[in-house]
């Protein structure tokens, strides 16, 4: 104790060195909310169990533990890139997501059209996967579809995803109030927690938001269940009003506590 006290006093302190350690500490909050509820968790513990154990072989002295993990831990700047990609990718995404850069408007009038057709496809137990785009773009997946950029409608969306038409099977990309192509590929959740309940929709759904800021509605082709995921969580069983407050909510950008309940909700259901 007395050391520690001889250090501060004899250590000069600054209002330079306090803003430097808010900073160091507000990066590594900004980290660990990145990490929160991501694969992220596990791996990053991992590597905090290497390096503990690294600092054990040194300790004692070691020295073949020591030589393995030294080679180990010299390629951990590329593991980390490889291990963390998805979360380095939204993690720079969020830095350059900023509200100077224009205020997104509303379109509640696109909403009621999805909301209706969601609502009307699940009562026919139709499936169905629409994405809706925010701050980052998702032109590498609508690429992989079939480009339409048409004015989001009910009787649009209807159509797209009936059984009988070439453009069911996949994904619809809207920005606002366009729909920009259907029958779009998305990556896959690697999630392993998953429920197995979830078929390849729900998977995708999940995936393009872990990816990116993108808000994804899911019909149930087997329930005819309505599904929201955004940020990488989904939220089940959304019906009329709770589905449009959801719907705006996520895609204002005010969705946190409002997703949270309801995926708190369907656990204790």
């Amino acid at each position: 104790m007395e050391s520690i006290l001889e250090f501060f006093r004899f250590t000069p302190f600054s209002i330079r060195d306090l803003v430097d350690i808010a900073l160091v500490s507000f990066i590594i909050y900004r980290f660990l909310l990145l990490m929160r509820g991501t694969r992220g968790v596990q791996m990053t513990f991992g590597i905090v169990m290497l390096l503990l154990l690294f600092w054990v072989t040194r300790f004692y002295q070691l020295a073949s533990v020591q030589w393995l993990l030294s080679n180990v831990l010299t390629y951990i700047v590329i593991a980390i890139i490889v291990l963390y990609q998805h979360e380095l990718r939204r993690g720079l995404a969020g830095i350059g997501k900023t509200s100077i850069w224009g205020h997104r408007r509303k379109s509640k009038n696109a909403f009621e059209e999805i909301v209706l057709a969601a609502t009307t496809l699940a009562s026919k137990k139709v499936g169905a996967l629409i994405v809706i785009e925010r701050d980052i773009g998702l032109r590498n997946y609508s690429e992989s579809g079939i480009t339409l950029d048409a004015l989001l409608s009910y009787d649009l969306l209807v159509t797209i995803f009936s059984p009988y038409t070439p453009l069911h099977d996949g994904a619809v990309i809207a920005h606002q109030n366009r729909i920009i192509a259907a029958a779009c590929f998305l990556p896959l959740t690697q999630d392993p927690y998953l429920s197995k309940e979830l078929g390849t929709r729900h998977r995708a759904a999940i995936g393009i938001t872990e990816e990116t800021d993108a808000v994804a509605i899911i019909v149930s082709e087997e329930t005819g269940t309505i599904s929201l995921a955004r940020e990488g969580k989904i939220s089940r069983r959304l019906e009329g009003e709770r589905l449009r407050s959801a719907i705006q909510k996520a895609v204002e950008g005010h969705a946190d506590a409002e997703l949270s309940n309801l995926i708190k909700q369907h656990r204790e259901a």
